[in-house]
């Protein structure tokens, strides 16, 4: 794939989002559409006045049935968010997904004071609650259940659990992506051969890296990085980034982290059964 990949990027102007290669030259159409294909990198059309978010969009509705169809998986999830203009800690969890029904377990890792909370949703089972136990003083209540979107799961979260998993964030990408291609002011850059994670589990990606340069009421992020497993072909770790504080006014013009999440050791189309999203599994001894 890297041999095909590397013809194809060669003169081409690098315009790339989830590994998109854009503006093909004319001449060389057919021997660069079939260099793409071999190397799972979709195109953009020869129009250099398209918006550079096209070709990505186009493709991302093409790869999503793919990623749909991934039945389950497990993961170690790192994320970092900035909840109320502070940035969090990081928080390290067990995960579990399931996409039919969509299904969703975690246990926190990380932090210390988190370790063992563990939460399980299953869409359209339990009155569409989620339930829980926590930890320390928490774990007195038993287990609990909760509207996922309500005040205590949602405490110093960004999201709720019914919006976790690889799946989502792909929409959510879509989603910001066909407001943006509304707009200019978008730069998109390419990176090959970067590593996630640390040791032997490290992965290989693609980065794609989008930047609007210029503060805008219509942009939510300064920058965004999405690298994408080159051999699962799906993303697994996504940051994005607000603007820079004005120097004036604290003399910090490091862009602050808006969210960063990492799907470490992701297992592809793991077997779950309904049993790993039941509370009343022996393994997860909830009260």
């Amino acid at each position: 794939m890297r041999k095909a990949l590397t013809s194809f990027i060669n003169g081409l102007a690098v315009c790339l989002l989830f590994g998109v290669a854009p503006a093909l030259c004319e001449e060389n159409t057919d021997a660069l559409e079939a260099t793409r294909v071999a190397a799972n990198v979709p195109t953009a059309a020869s129009n250099t006045a398209e918006h550079p978010l096209m070709p990505v969009i186009r493709w991302a509705e093409k790869e999503r049935p793919n990623i749909a169809a991934i039945k389950d998986y497990t993961a170690i999830l790192q994320k970092q968010e900035n909840i109320g203009g502070k940035v969090q800690g990081a928080q390290v969890l067990e995960v579990k997904v399931r996409h039919q029904p969509f299904s969703v377990y975690t246990k926190f890792l990380f932090p210390k004071d988190l370790n063992g909370q563990q939460a399980i949703y299953v869409e359209g089972q339990n009155d569409n609650k989620l339930i829980a136990h926590g930890v320390g003083m928490e774990r007195r209540l038993g287990t609990l259940r909760f509207e996922p979107d309500g005040f205590l799961p949602m405490r110093n979260q960004k999201y709720p659990i019914t919006e976790m998993g690889i799946l989502n964030l792909v929409d959510k990408l879509l989603e910001v992506g066909y407001r943006d291609s509304q707009f200019g002011e978008c730069e998109v850059k390419y990176t090959e051969g970067v590593r996630v994670g640390s040791g032997p589990a490290a992965r290989e990606c693609t980065m794609i890296e989008v930047i609007h340069p210029v503060p805008r009421q219509n942009f939510t992020f300064h920058i965004a990085r999405i690298f994408v497993d080159n051999e699962l072909n799906v993303p697994i770790r996504y940051e994005s980034y607000d603007w820079p504080r004005r120097a004036g006014r604290s003399g910090d013009s490091t862009p602050e982290l808006i969210e960063a999440y990492t799907y470490m050791n992701l297992q592809l189309n793991v077997g779950l059964t309904d049993l790993d999203f039941d509370s009343t599994n022996p393994a997860y001894a909830f009260p």
